[in-house]
Parts: C-alpha cells; sequence; structure tokens
C-alpha cells in the first residue's frame, strides 16, 4: 500500500510539472556571413565568446525582450543582439537566448557576422554595427507543405492581416515592443493566426520598411501555403493555421473581420424590393452629383493645381537644408573650373565642390533646355530628396537663380563601378568579397526604388557608370529621379522617346517602349554577368561566336562550365558557390518576357539564402542591337524628336527615371 501511495504521488508530480513547465526553444534557421572572417583562437573569435555569454546573462536588465552590447575594442570589437519574441516569458526567453548563443558559436565558426533564428527569440552578432540599424540580408523563409484550397480568399485575408499587424507593431505599440500578432475567421473551421515583430531600436519608419521587404517574399516563398515564415536580421513574420503564439499573454492580438462568406451572399439576395429601392435612390442621387461635381473638377484642375504647386513652393521655400545659394556653389567649385569637372552628362556638366564647412559635394549644372518653371523644378527636387538609403547617391539639396538649375549631391570619392570593372589594372582592385557586396548592395538599392521608397521608381538607365563607390566600396545608385527633376514627360508604362543604354535595355522596352519594374531587373541582370566576367555588354568580343555577353554567360552555363565566365583575375580566390548562384541569378533576370524575371524582392532574398530553390533560367534573348558606328538622336535632340518612337543610346550618360505614386 505505501509503495502505491508512493507512486500515485510521484505521477500527480510529474503531471504537476509537465503543466508549470515551459516547452524548450525550438530552432529554426541560421545564417553565416562568410563574405569576412577571423582566425580561429584569434582575439576576435574570444570577443565573439564575451559577447554572447552577455547576451545570455542579461535577460533581466533587457526587459526579457531585446538588449544589445558589445565586447572588445578597435578592429576586433564586436557587436551583438538577442530579440525574444513579444509574447514569451522571461524564463523561456532566457533559455532560448542561452540555446542560441550556443548554437551560433558552434555553426559560425569562422565568420564575423552571424544570425541564428529560434520561433522564440533571435541572436546576432557582427563585426560593423548593427545598432538602430536596419538590415534584411541575409534572410531565410520556409512554409509548411499543406496547400490552402481557396487559395484567392486566404490571399486577400493574409494581406489584410499583415498590413494591419505591420501597422500596428511598427507604429501604434504603446509597449515600445514592436511586436503585434492577430487572428482572423478564414472558415468556420480555420482560423488565421499571424505574427510580426522588429527589433525595438528601429525607428517606426524602418520598422515597417523591414516588415514591407518580408511580406514582399511571400508571394515568391509560400504562395498558398497554410503556414509560412521570413526571417531576417530586423524583423520576422509569420502565418499558420493553428496558435503558435501564447494567445492569453499577448495584450496585442488583433481580430481582423474575414472576407464576406457565400452564406452571406446568398442572404444578401433575399433583400426585400423596398429596401433595394432604398438603395438605389441615394446611390442615383449620388451618380448625379458625382458627375456634376466631376465636370467641375475638371474645369477648375488647372487652377487647382497651380494653387497646390505655389503652396508646395512655399513649403520648399523653408526648407534652408535644401536651399543652396548660387554663389556659395560658384566658390564651392571655384566657378566650375575645368580642374574641378567631374564629367559630361546628357543632363550637363558634374563638378567637384567643397563647402566652407568642408563637406565634398559633387554638383550637376543642369542644362538650360529644360522646360520645367521653377515651381515645378522645385516640387521635384524636394520629392527626390527625401528618398535616402545607404545604396542611393544622396541629394543634397538644389540651387536656383535665373536660367541656372544646380543639382547638390554627396561627393562619392572612388568613382564608377566601370571606372574599376574594366580597366585592366583597376580591376585587381576588386576581389570577389568587394563585387559579391556590390552586387548586394546594388540590389537593395534598386528594391528600395521599386518597393520601399515613398514613391515607386523606375530607374530605366541602370548601368555601371551609374554606379557609384564610397570609400569602402559601398555601392550607391546615381541618377535617379532625374527625369522628373528634368521635366521629360513620360507616360507610365510606355513612352514614344525611349532613352537609355545600348547593351542595359530590355527587348520589350527597346522595340516597344514599354517598361516596368522588370526593366531596371534586366539592366541589373546585365551588371551582375559584367561584374563576374569583367567585359562590357556593349563592347562585347568573344573567340567562340557569342553575338553578346548574354549569349556567351547562356553558353557556359548550358555547357555546364559556368566557372568559366569568371573575370581571370578573380581565379585564386573566389566562392564557387556565390559565383554559381549570382550567374543563375543574373540570366534569370534578363529572360525575354518580363514576368518570368524575379522581381527585386525576390532577388534580395536569392542573394543572401541558399534555402531558396532558383528556377532553371531559359536562354536569354538576342535581338538587333546598332553598331557603334549607326547615328541616333541622343538626349541633346529630345526638343526635335517627332512622336514617332525612336531609340536614343544615351552616349552621354544621361539618365532616365519614372517616378509614380504607390
Amino acid at each position: 500500500m505505501a509503495s502505491l501511495h508512493s507512486y500515485i504521488i510521484f505521477m500527480l508530480l510529474v503531471i504537476l510539472l509537465s503543466f508549470s513547465s515551459e516547452a524548450a526553444p525550438t530552432y529554426s534557421s541560421y545564417a553565416c556571413d562568410n563574405s569576412t572572417t577571423f582566425t580561429p583562437n584569434s582575439t576576435y573569435q574570444a570577443n565573439i565568446k564575451t559577447l554572447l555569454s552577455s547576451l545570455s546573462s542579461n535577460i533581466s536588465s533587457s526587459k526579457n525582450e531585446f538588449y544589445n552590447t558589445t565586447a572588445g575594442q578597435g578592429p576586433n570589437l564586436v557587436y551583438g543582439t538577442f530579440l525574444c519574441r513579444g509574447d514569451v516569458s522571461a524564463n523561456l526567453c532566457q533559455d532560448c537566448v542561452a540555446s542560441a548563443s550556443n548554437e551560433i558559436a558552434q555553426r559560425c565558426l569562422t565568420e564575423k557576422m552571424g544570425v541564428i533564428w529560434y520561433d522564440e527569440c533571435t541572436v546576432r552578432y557582427s563585426d560593423q554595427n548593427i545598432f538602430s540599424i536596419i538590415r534584411e540580408v541575409p534572410g531565410m523563409d520556409n512554409s509548411s507543405s499543406a496547400s490552402i484550397t481557396d487559395k484567392e480568399s486566404f490571399d486577400q485575408l493574409l494581406a489584410s492581416v499583415m498590413k494591419i499587424l505591420a501597422n500596428r507593431a511598427a507604429y501604434e505599440d504603446q509597449s515600445g515592443k514592436k511586436f503585434a500578432a492577430g487572428k482572423a475567421n478564414f472558415t468556420s473551421s480555420q482560423t488565421l493566426y499571424s505574427l510580426v515583430q522588429c527589433t525595438p531600436d528601429l525607428t517606426d519608419a524602418l520598422c515597417f520598411r523591414c516588415f514591407q521587404s518580408a511580406i514582399a517574399t511571400l508571394p515568391t516563398c509560400c504562395d498558398g501555403k497554410q503556414g509560412a515564415r521570413v526571417l531576417l536580421p530586423s524583423c520576422n513574420i509569420r502565418y499558420e493555421m493553428f496558435p503558435f503564439y501564447q494567445l492569453n499573454g499577448t495584450d496585442s492580438t488583433v481580430l481582423v473581420p474575414s472576407p464576406p462568406s457565400t452564406n452571406s451572399t446568398k442572404e444578401k439576395t433575399k433583400t426585400s424590393t423596398k429596401t433595394i429601392i432604398a438603395i438605389a435612390i441615394p446611390v442615383v442621387v449620388s451618380v448625379v452629383l458625382f458627375a456634376a461635381g466631376f465636370c467641375l473638377l475638371t474645369r477648375n484642375r488647372k487652377k487647382y493645381d497651380a494653387v497646390e504647386q505655389e503652396n508646395a513652393a512655399k513649403d520648399i521655400a523653408t526648407e534652408e537644408s535644401l536651399q543652396f545659394d548660387f554663389s556659395t556653389i560658384e566658390a564651392a567649385t571655384n566657378k566650375f573650373s575645368d580642374d574641378n569637372k567631374l564629367g559630361e552628362g546628357g543632363f550637363g556638366p558634374v563638378y567637384k565642390g567643397k563647402l566652407p564647412d568642408g563637406q565634398e559635394i559633387a554638383v550637376k549644372r543642369l542644362s538650360v533646355r529644360s522646360s520645367q518653371g521653377a515651381v515645378e523644378y522645385k516640387n521635384e527636387v524636394a520629392l527626390v530628396a527625401k528618398l535616402q538609403h545607404r545604396n542611393l547617391v544622396r541629394l543634397l539639396g538644389f540651387c536656383l537663380e535665373g536660367a541656372e538649375k544646380l543639382l547638390i549631391y554627396e561627393f562619392v570619392p572612388n568613382k564608377s563601378l566601370d571606372y574599376f570593372l574594366f580597366d585592366l589594372e583597376r580591376r585587381g582592385q576588386l576581389n570577389w568579397t568587394k563585387r559579391y557586396k556590390i552586387i548586394g548592395g546594388i540590389a537593395r538599392g534598386i528594391l528600395y526604388l521599386h518597393e520601399d521608397s515613398r514613391f515607386r521608381i523606375i530607374h530605366r538607365d541602370l548601368k555601371t557608370s551609374n554606379i557609384l563607390l564610397d570609400e569602402n566600396m559601398n555601392s550607391k545608385i546615381s541618377d535617379f529621379g532625374l527625369a522628373r527633376i528634368f521635366g521629360v514627360d513620360q507616360s507610365e508604362g510606355s513612352t514614344s522617346r525611349i532613352v537609355g543604354t545600348y547593351g542595359y535595355m530590355p527587348p520589350e522596352y527597346a522595340m516597344h517602349g514599354h517598361f516596368s519594374v522588370k526593366s531596371d531587373v534586366y539592366s541589373f541582370g546585365v551588371i551582375i554577368l559584367e561584374i563576374i566576367t569583367g567585359k562590357k555588354n556593349n563592347n562585347f568580343q568573344s573567340t567562340d561566336g557569342a553575338e553578346d555577353l548574354l549569349s556567351y554567360a547562356w553558353k557556359h552555363w548550358n555547357n555546364g562550365t559556368p566557372l568559366e565566365l569568371l573575370d581571370p583575375s578573380l581565379r585564386s580566390s573566389y566562392s564557387r558557390n556565390e559565383v554559381s548562384r549570382c550567374i543563375h541569378i543574373g540570366l534569370l533576370c534578363v529572360q525575354e518576357d518580363p514576368t518570368e524575371r524575379p522581381t527585386m524582392a525576390a532577388i534580395v532574398l536569392m542573394l543572401s539564402s541558399y534555402s531558396i530553390t532558383l528556377q532553371a533560367p531559359r536562354p536569354p534573348v538576342t535581338f538587333l542591337i546598332p553598331t557603334s558606328e549607326s547615328k541616333f538622336p541622343t538626349n541633346e535632340d529630345w526638343s526635335n524628336q517627332s512622336t514617332s518612337k525612336s531609340i536614343a543610346f544615351s552616349v552621354n550618360e544621361a539618365s532616365i527615371s519614372d517616378i509614380y505614386p504607390r
């Protein structure tokens, strides 16, 4: 009997402990950036160990969710953070951070940057400052194997839920966690559970931008699946058809209305005739009033636009940081002397200058041929100046005096990518690590223009000469938005005035004038292949019969010899996997059908995550390209062009961008 009592007591204790204890943290994925490595048993490795130990021992001081710290100093300084899911307890957070810290040390053996994701936490370390800085690569994604039956309705519901949660976490969360979770009824028996979270040290805008990047990945990686997650260093999102977070402990849980069901539609058909009449009468009256209002609005549209432009101009005038005096710029450039001239573009010459405070600038002196008035010019400059990203050349402001229209940019010291890439001596300064970093930077810059900026911008003249390199050889896209500033009138989607650069224009644009974000994707694909091979597409010479760089790349890819494309100066040191993947991505970007080209959001993930399977490319298109001796109207001939379609290659480095409101 005593033994029976002991057994019962033991079982009760086991049951009680099982109810009181939490589940162990669940590993999800990891990424190590092998672009920079450290020597085993070095000071840097010792600092990593110190930092990871510090992270797991500082749960209490971090308020259980987020903590950042450093270890070491000078070139061996290591930055580190952890982020626990907003609904987990302090104990589970501590267990997760401890497990993640131990795991990342074993997985990233010699890499200076690493990130590991568990379901309950994320741990990161880097040799570069990661505090309050958005980082969207490397990224990971995965999805469940089960598919949704009613995909269209589910996609609508998921998009609605994610949008609400992203806004709530980024802009409305009063707790400071930048965390939100929500559920919505999909069917009578199915509920969608979703969660978003970014690091609390990001600004509201950067947090929301990170969510946008993650959400934009879902159609590529996880379309139609019952569950999926996208893991980025600065944020993560997840959805499932089961509750995967603590419902009772999540204050920010929201209920999102589900789309109307079929039954509700049937009920609406039973509406009485009187109800229909009661609804129809005000609708008819509204239509009549709308028509009258539309006519009045159309009549006064020009007057209204003029008033709006005047108001915008007044607002710009108060932004002293954008307005420069002509005398200041004239002195900074030594009266636009030839010694300070950096180059000549289709919109005018560019000069180097130095402001009184010592800041170096680049000044673009726009041609007087611009048809824009002062108000429009200021409006467009103010718009482009608000677009800021680490991989874009920053527009500091403008100067307007009489016929003079100047644009003042940050000065980028290392000239352009083509200056190094196509020079036999200087190309040696671009090892594979730097080239891979440049490719990633260009991709992130284009993604910002396409998806994350206030306006969708199609550059339309991406090329190596428009990619500038800063003192650390980081890539910066230049000349975006110049069409708006210069006053070039282009319609969305197509144009009768085709202006671009031979070798970078996609066929649908060169032959029919159709352009879209996929036009920039095509140009990016050409740039990737040029970076890998060190060869110009618009001046390509081959001994094996290839007509251009694209067909040359396809021939080696199709023959199973892609590494033969590699610039000979790189043959001694490169990453085989990275080179092969970049060639694969480049060929996908130059597909003839724009719909078969990936989006820039997908490309950024392809570059950072090997878990994403790439589809097989088709042969790139080759179409008749004019020879260098052919005569074409340049950008200077815009005013004389007829309305018929014509091709103008920007031999004088003009860049045409188009900006559309979101």
